[in-house]
């Protein structure tokens, strides 16, 4: 009986493994008839009911036709391997004479250019990059740079409130504030940053944009220091031959405070479209410290002085780039940004 038993289970092996049609069906097979609680396992575990001297031989028959199914059985796995590996080496395979696919690499936007490009320049003339909050205080952008309550600079209209005292900085020039008051002198620094002003979006203003402020305190210092900085500045950022002019102005923290013109780098100062005919171009404000801010600061206006200036940092990418629309540096569209 157990040989009739024995010889059902292999052909029985013998129909599955050739009726499986992959790997998984000849595992399922294996577990079937050879695992923990399979057909083969199950007649071993059954000796135990035969008489002691039948007992060799049939263990001898049963782990016999226990080889020949495994031997089977992983013969069939290793043709399925092999035939889906090469399956999907076929799949896989690569035409090398195609062209490569081409990596696109970022590169600086043109304002991150043009921040670093002052920045070089200043440092170059001794001065430190300090950066500050974009949420500040009442006190250091407005009261501490001689722009008290009522001023029309406090206006709603033209500043972002978040309650009475703190605001979104309207300029960079709290970061000089904050440094003047911490009375480590002398200070040669400028204060790059985005500020923000309540204007309506359109091809020279944004509610958002970026300032970069200059300030040097110390004995001794003129106005003519202060044009020698600008000048010197100039020449670095426009071209060696750039002329600059000042013209008087008035702002709440610097006395006497000046508008300064670049002389057109396009035609020399001949006059062109790029300068509109008039052979300037206005770029900045500056001016000396007002006595004022530096008593609020702390500092003794008698034995100190000093000088500041602002600049626009998109003014400046639009004039070296010659860019005809402010919109475009924030648009982040990669036709006009590959051009940079």
């Amino acid at each position: 009986m157990e040989n009739s038993k024995l010889e059902e289970l292999k052909k029985l092996v013998e129909e599955g493994i050739s009726c499986a049609k992959d790997a998984k069906d000849l595992n399922d097979l294996k577990v079937k008839f050879l695992g923990k609680k399979g057909e083969i396992t199950n007649l071993l575990k059954s000796m135990k009911d035969l008489p002691a001297e039948e007992r060799p031989q049939f263990g001898q028959m049963v782990n016999a036709v226990r080889e020949q199914v495994e031997t089977e059985i992983q013969k069939h796995l290793a043709e399925f391997e092999a035939a889906a590996k090469a399956a999907k080496i076929a799949s896989e395979s690569i035409d090398v004479t195609l062209p490569a696919k081409k990596m696109q690499y970022g590169h600086a936007h043109p304002n991150t250019k043009a921040m670093e490009e002052v920045e070089r320049i200043f440092i170059g003339m001794g001065y430190e990059v300090v950066e500050g909050p974009e949420v500040e205080l009442d006190k250091y952008n407005f009261e501490k740079l001689n722009i008290p309550a009522g001023h029309p600079a406090r206006d709603e209209q033209d500043t972002f409130y978040i309650n009475e005292n703190i605001l979104l900085r309207t300029q960079t020039s709290s970061v000089q504030a904050r440094v003047m008051e911490k009375g480590k002198l002398p200070i040669r620094m400028i204060c790059p940053g985005r500020v923000f002003r309540s204007d309506a979006v359109d091809a020279t203003h944004s509610p958002s944009f970026h300032q970069i402020e200059g300030l040097v305190i110390d004995k001794h210092v003129s106005f003519a220091d202060l044009k020698g900085t600008l000048d010197k500045f100039a020449k670095e950022l426009f071209g060696p031959d750039t002329k600059t002019k000042l013209r008087p102005h008035h702002f709440p923290f610097t006395e006497p405070s000046a508008e300064v013109d670049v002389s057109c780098f396009k035609c020399g100062g001949k006059g062109c479209r790029f300068c509109k005919g008039e052979g300037w171009i206005e770029i900045l404000g500056c001016g000396m410290v007002h006595p004022h801010v530096l008593e609020m600061c702390g500092i003794d206006p008698n034995e100190y002085q000093g000088f500041a200036f602002g600049v626009g940092l998109e003014r400046i990418a639009l004039l070296k780039y010659e860019i005809d629309d402010m919109r475009l540096l924030y648009e982040n569209d990669t036709r006009f940004l590959n051009q940079f």
